[in-house]
This record gives structure tokens, C-alpha cells and sequence, in this order.
């Protein structure tokens, strides 16, 4: 009998601890500005031109930006997940700090962009118009980045840090082979 007192004492504590927890959120449910593909308003709300918005700390998990305009807007802090940016005009836009995890900017016009500070892991730039980007203390994956110098030139090659990159990069079959003397 006294075990199931108890029983009843901890679930009665549990269910009153709970309570203010449910009311809370059914009267101020909590607010993310995170846009998921799945979500029909999301995609009624974000209009094809977003030239020139503030979209400073917007969420973007999964979502198709292909195309659209983003050119000259705000999108510092902003976070991009699994997103397609595939041939989006980006041209002048501020991705000051952005993540952008392992998404697409093939055939994007990312030309005089600012991404300063821009976390951009698994992300994929093919094709991409970088003319005058900046892409300052970046983090980018070394074959991406690699690819991206292949193409800049002036403060976007300094931006990437490519003269830094090829100085670095000795060819197998060049120079001394340390780790194995003699197969050098």
C-alpha cells in the first residue's frame, strides 16, 4: 500500500510540474521563424522577390530558394540547412555570419556578396558567379574551397586565401616524402 501512495505522490508531483509547462505554450506558443518546405504558409508568405529584405537570423531548413531573388538583402545570421539556392541571385547580398550547412549555391550569382564570416561546411558552389564575393574567415571544406580559387581573382582570391592554399599544397610526387625516407 505504501508503494503505491508513493507511486501516486510522484505522478501527482509530475503532473503539477507539468501543467504550467502546457499552459505556457498553449497561450504563448513559441515562436520560430524557421521555414519548413512542409509548411504551406511558409511558402504563401516568402514572396519570389526577396531583393532588398531584411532577412537578418531567418531560418531556412530544407527549403527551396532556387531561383528566387535575393540580391542586396540583409541575411546576416541567417541559417541554411539543407537548403537549395541553386541559380539564386544573391548579387550584393550581406551573409555576414550565415551557416549554410550542405547547401546548394550551383549557378548562383554570388558577385560582390559579402560572406564574411560565413560557416559554409557541405556546401556546394559550382558554377557560381563569385566575382568580387567576400569570403573572409570563411569556413569552407578544403576541395570546395580549392575549387572555388580555381576561379577568383583579386580580393575574392585574397578573400579565399588561395595564395595561402597553393603555397601550402605540395604534389605527392614533389619534394621529400617525410613520413617514408627513401620513397620520396
Amino acid at each position: 500500500m505504501d508503494s503505491l501512495i508513493s507511486s501516486l505522490k510522484r505522478s501527482l508531483t509530475r503532473l503539477l510540474v507539468l501543467i504550467p509547462v502546457l499552459v505556457g505554450l498553449s497561450i504563448s506558443p513559441l515562436s520560430v521563424s524557421a521555414l519548413y518546405p512542409s509548411d504551406p504558409s511558409s511558402v504563401d508568405v516568402l514572396d519570389t522577390s526577396l531583393h532588398g529584405q531584411n532577412l537578418q537570423n531567418t531560418e531556412y531548413v530544407k527549403y527551396d530558394l532556387s531561383g528566387r531573388d535575393l540580391g542586396d538583402s540583409d541575411l546576416t545570421g541567417a541559417y541554411f540547412s539543407v537548403s537549395n539556392l541553386r541559380k539564386a541571385n544573391l548579387s550584393g547580398a550581406k551573409l555576414i555570419n550565415v551557416i549554410a550547412y550542405a547547401t546548394r549555391f550551383d549557378g548562383a550569382d554570388l558577385s560582390n556578396a559579402n560572406l564574411t564570416g560565413a560557416e559554409l561546411l557541405k556546401s556546394v558552389f559550382d558554377d557560381a558567379n563569385i566575382e568580387g564575393a567576400d569570403f573572409t574567415d570563411a569556413v569552407l571544406d578544403k576541395p570546395q574551397q580549392k575549387s572555388l580559387c580555381e576561379r577568383a581573382n583579386g580580393k575574392t582570391a585574397e578573400s579565399l586565401e588561395c595564395a595561402t592554399l597553393q603555397a601550402g599544397y605540395v604534389p605527392a610526387s614533389e619534394g621529400q616524402n617525410t613520413f617514408n625516407p627513401g620513397r620520396g
